[in-house]
């Protein structure tokens, strides 16, 4: 069954072109915590489903979902933590990377 999530739109992320879309979770402020998606990527559903499970606050891009202009610098974003830029890409704090499905260590960062 699907959960239904509370969520809002905010503009955060500014490039040249102007503001991006920015979706966020409400829950329990565990820092700031950034998830680069994509909406057609399991693992990418997996890791919103267990911060949703967790109750975890955080904001997150479906990367895919963007316009080229948008989605070119939201990628040079993403490349600056994951030179991959393989999904999903959760970030915390501006100091800490998870790249991947990794329930351990993304429950590790935020607890």
């Amino acid at each position: 069954m699907e959960k239904l999530i509370n969520e809002t739109i905010i503009f955060k992320l500014t490039t040249k072109g102007g503001k991006i879309a920015v979706s966020h979770h409400d829950g329990t402020d565990k820092g700031n915590i950034m998830l680069y998606a994509l909406s057609t990527c399991g693992w990418c559903r997996k890791t919103k489903r267990l911060l949703d499970d967790q109750g975890i606050e955080y904001d997150f891009i479906d990367i895919d979902l963007l316009t080229p202009d948008e989605k070119g610098a939201v990628m040079d974003k993403v490349r600056q933590w994951n030179p991959e830029a393989t999904f999903p890409t959760v970030v915390v704090n501006g100091n800490n990377c998870i790249v991947g499905y990794d329930e351990d260590k993304i429950l590790a960062v935020i607890s």
